[in-house]
């Protein structure tokens, strides 16, 4: 196997496609604003702006969907 074989070698395998954007929805009317996602995001999606959760960055979210689960009152949902 020569040098030109290993460029070669991955040539026909199509480029990895990109998650699409994941989706946040947050239930402002159900929110207090505790902080309790936007503490616990690795990814640093979340934030609070006048005692409300807002997405900072969608696009950085993993959909790991951990804010879902800390969430005290149920107001985020990740699809």
């Amino acid at each position: 196997m020569g040098l030109g074989s290993l460029f070669k070698r991955n040539k026909d395998k199509k480029p990895q496609s990109v998650e699409d954007d994941c989706h946040i929805d947050i239930n402002t009317e159900d929110c207090d604003g505790c902080e309790k996602c936007s503490i616990a995001c690795p990814n640093n999606v979340l934030m609070i702006v006048e005692e409300v959760s807002s997405v900072r960055d969608a696009q950085v979210c993993k959909n790991c969907k951990v804010c879902m689960a800390i969430c005290p009152n149920d107001c985020i949902t990740v699809n």
